[in-house]
């Protein structure tokens, strides 16, 4: 199984396209997920989630709003509302910030190991 993150923004307006890919996807969604951080002394969070593979495939996207939302917002509050509305737990984890890597690219292979090694995600194949 392939995993790619396909990033949106940063959390603002292109949050409610995030949520808008769960709503037409319920039968894909497999996963809520908030990626905490602190990013110059302010606590953070990347909301992403997991859509199973389309068909035959094996890509399974991670879509993701990176680093944008505030822990206690409505944007938070909307995104957990959502997975309780779909069923799904909201994994919470606390990962490095995307500026200590080098390359967002690495940064991204980074989470894909975390998420891994949590069983969010399937083990590589």
């Amino acid at each position: 199984m392939i995993q790619r993150f396909i990033e949106l923004g940063q959390g603002y307006s292109d949050l409610y396209e995030l949520i808008e890919i769960a709503e037409t996807n319920t039968h894909r969604l497999t996963k809520f997920i908030a990626l905490k951080t602190k990013i110059n002394e302010k606590e953070v969070c990347s909301l992403a989630i997991v859509l199973q593979a389309a068909g035959e495939s094996n890509f399974q996207p991670i879509y993701i709003c990176r680093e944008g939302v505030p822990q206690h917002s409505k944007r938070w509050d909307l995104f957990q509302d959502r997975a309780t509305t779909h069923n799904k737990a909201l994994t919470i984890l606390e990962v490095r910030p995307s500026n200590e890597f080098s390359d967002k690219d690495l940064y991204y292979q980074y989470l894909t190991g975390i998420l891994r090694m949590q069983h969010v995600i399937p083990a590589w194949q």
